[in-house]
């Protein structure tokens, strides 16, 4: 999901956070500020974890990506059109995992600045009901006075708005980047057509129950680490979200940061805005590869195995 077209198609629902986001997902707090026993995330501290990645790439790697033969076979890849609020359509090359996916479009795919090259995006998501809100309450301490809320929804090509996600950004400008905070709508695991599947738990909101389970079938599980390069703006907006979530954040070298939580590793190097882009994405497989295979894909290379990973860089 391009972070323009969410500011740009659902912010007639935009709130600013105090006292709203709870109110918007009907969630109540405990006055500790906890969710309830029976809803809080299975991984201690942990309240949102790396559900996807985008960027946009240059156009032939994107157009080889899309006619890719060999995706097909390591990954469920999908190339699928997607029509959000007030009609906004996008067209997206998908590897879709476990819990986590990867979306990538190429250079013109999306209008304006969300479809010049090196642009991106990033979604953190709550595993379980109320989650979102407990993360969002921490902004403020951590340097963003005024989240940004709102809602994203989905046209499963009737006309009719279905409420897909809530979300929370730390601010409305960037210069090519921006990151998400993200829960599932329950509207949405209701609604057959979304093919999801039934909770596992109390308030599961989760990736998993989000996503089909045709990974199986693929040699890709799931996104182990992904490194992006932002602008030192756009990583400055991202931190205090990643910190709200849960993850721990450390400096690298260079003048980046490396992002720890949840199972994914999340890098970021801080670069001029023309430097900008989609770096590395590292993949945890189903099973040991006995052999190396490289896949040249336009401008990108994707190494899988020996063992139990995949690693797939990309060139600016």
């Amino acid at each position: 999901m391009s972070l323009h077209r969410a500011l740009r198609t659902v912010l007639v629902l935009l709130i600013t956070l105090t006292g709203a986001l709870g109110a918007g997902t009907g969630t109540a707090l405990a006055r500790d500020g906890r969710a309830p026993a029976d809803q809080r995330t299975r991984h201690d501290g942990q309240l949102l974890f790396f559900n996807h990645a985008y960027g946009v790439l240059d156009r032939e790697t994107a157009d080889a990506i899309e006619h890719s033969a060999y995706l097909r076979e390591f990954a469920n890849f999908q190339v699928r059109t997607t029509t959000g609020a007030d009609g906004q359509v996008w067209t997206g090359r998908y590897l879709m995992g476990r819990e986590t996916y990867l979306e990538l479009f190429g250079v013109g795919d999306v209008p304006g600045q969300d479809g010049e090259l090196g642009a991106g995006g990033l979604g953190i998501s709550a595993e379980r009901s109320g989650d979102l809100d407990r993360a969002a309450a921490r902004l403020p301490g951590l340097g963003v006075p005024e989240p940004i809320a709102f809602q994203q929804t989905r046209d499963f090509g009737d006309g009719v708005p279905v409420p897909w996600f809530d979300a929370v950004l730390t601010t409305g400008e960037y210069d090519g980047f921006g990151a998400w905070g993200m829960e599932y709508r329950p509207e949405y695991f209701a609604d057959p057509r979304g093919a999801t599947e039934p909770a596992s738990y109390p308030g599961d909101v989760g990736r998993e129950r989000y996503l089909p389970d045709a990974y199986r079938d693929h040699a890709m599980r799931d996104v182990g680490s992904i490194r992006l390069a932002v602008t030192r703006r756009d990583l400055d907006s991202t931190v205090p979200l990643l910190r709200a979530g849960g993850f721990t954040v450390q400096p690298a070298p260079g003048g980046g940061i490396v992002a720890r939580g949840g199972g994914t590793t999340i890098r970021f190097d801080a670069v001029p805005r023309e430097e900008a882009g989609l770096r590395e994405v590292t993949f945890t497989l189903n099973g040991s590869q006995a052999s190396r295979h490289v896949e040249r894909i336009g401008r990108s290379v994707l190494t899988v195995g020996p063992g139990t990973r995949a690693v797939w860089t990309f060139g600016h």
